[in-house]
């Protein structure tokens, strides 16, 4: 019997904007178009919902940091990134989904009350999710444009610098304990988001920006789509004491499928075993507890394993867990429970 599952995070939307004009939308609903998720994979997985990101890409010729490329070794953080290209992808990214939506392939979701309702009706249920917050103005104007829109969830950097704060870069063999905490603006983004209800993401965020979330924000403490350093020593990982100060605050973490994440040695290369991704579920729940681990697989953002190949090789993770000798409740709080659980608490 299929487990169904939400997934933390995947750029999924990036990619259907980036296909040629109008067809994005049609290549999800119809399927069979490359990429890692699409409306009739994710049917025949069992995947319930996600958390959809609205990706700002790094600007055209400028790749350094990207997952999985060449030029991700040298652990430069790619440059900045101008408010009016960020804003023009990241609307193009929410006009995608608010399109899907109107098909009727997805719901976009606000509450936990709206993902059951969506998955009880048999559709997707979406979460619009921010990565990186270019896109938003620090008076927030933009960000009460894109909340009115469906946002629930931003995550305050990626692996670059911006008006809030910084990210890590991709560097193996690194602590993210690099660059400065949070602006006074990003600070303020954390009230406004406990406020408003919208969770944040604490992956991408360095150790200062995430000491000063921590301070702040009287939510739970979230990493979408992120790792355990002590398995993998790359700089995108949660070290011991970030583990245990999500577990403190009740929070959570979603395993991040990218290979270079998982590896000890920190390759992007498909020839990963499950039973990596085994290990790293192994070390969060004994980081953070039973209700402290979650799916963030970064579908259509990273490679990998090649086991798991795309969205419909999630059920072989969590019959790789099961295998492991995991009850069944567990699987399935693991696979969609404690995202119910989190969202709940932190978006409504």
């Amino acid at each position: 019997m299929t487990i169904p599952f939400f997934d933390g995070h995947n750029d999924t939307l990036l990619r259907l904007l980036e296909l040629p004009a109008g067809s994005g939308e049609a290549a999800f609903v119809e399927g069979g178009k490359g990429g890692h998720i699409d409306l009739p994979r994710a049917r025949a997985a069992g995947m319930a919902g996600g958390f959809f990101a609205m990706f700002p890409p790094p600007i055209k010729g400028s790749l350094a940091g990207t997952v999985g490329t060449a030029a991700a070794s040298d652990g430069q953080l790619p440059p900045e990134l101008d408010m009016a290209e960020a804003q023009a992808s990241t609307n193009g990214m929410a006009s995608v989904l608010l399109r899907l939506e109107r098909m009727g392939a997805v719901g976009v979701c606000r509450s936990r009350g709206e993902i059951e309702a969506a998955i009880g009706a048999g559709k997707l249920a979406a979460v619009m999710h921010i990565e990186g917050a270019e896109a938003i103005d620090t008076e927030f104007r933009s960000l009460d444009v894109l909340y009115a829109a469906g946002l629930r969830s931003v995550g305050i950097t990626w692996s670059r610098a911006n008006a809030f704060g910084t990210g890590v870069p991709f560097r193996h063999n690194a602590d993210p304990d690099i660059g400065p905490g949070l602006t006074d603006a990003g600070k303020a983004l954390v009230r406004q988001c406990n406020q408003m209800g919208i969770m944040i993401d604490l992956s991408h965020l360095n150790a200062a920006g995430f000491r000063d979330v921590a301070a702040i924000s009287t939510h739970p403490l979230v990493a979408t789509h992120s790792n355990v350093h002590a398995i993998c020593p790359h700089a995108r990982n949660l070290v011991d004491w970030q583990l245990a100060a999500i577990r403190e605050s009740g929070g959570m973490v979603g395993l991040n499928f990218a290979t270079g994440f998982l590896r000890p040695d920190g390759r992007f290369v498909a020839d990963t075993p499950i039973e990596l991704m085994v290990r790293h579920v192994d070390g969060l729940i004994e980081a953070l507890g039973e209700d402290g681990v979650a799916l963030g697989s970064d579908f259509d953002g990273a490679m990998v394993p090649g086991e798991i190949g795309d969205v419909t090789g999630v059920p072989k993770l969590l019959g790789a867990l099961l295998d492991k000798g995991y009850g069944r409740a567990l699987v399935e709080k693991i696979a969609l429970g404690n995202w119910l659980s989190m969202i709940e608490r932190t978006i409504g």
